[in-house]
């Protein structure tokens, strides 16, 4: 699945086009490599987001094309979150 997608499904980022600007930006990496928004995202991929003063680091659990938002947040764990001064 598509970067960008899954952030989306997964609901970490709301709009997917708001997905695609974050990944050109650089602030999104997968397994510790920069990601694009077309990067390929598997289960078990660890996922590095840079929110403004925030980091958050989750782990790819489970891949689905359609989530609803009751389910969305079991497709990954929290592996780390940590505030950035």
């Amino acid at each position: 699945m598509r970067l960008d997608k899954f952030l989306k499904v997964s609901r970490l980022i709301k709009r997917r086009t708001l997905a695609k600007e974050v990944a050109e930006q650089g602030r999104v990496f997968i397994n510790g490599q920069q990601a694009k928004a077309s990067s390929t995202v598997k289960i078990g991929d660890e996922i590095m987001i840079q929110f403004g003063q925030k980091h958050v680091t989750v782990k790819v659990v489970d891949l689905q094309e359609h989530a609803k938002k009751e389910e969305a947040s079991a497709l990954y764990e929290i592996v780390k979150e940590e505030r950035v001064e």
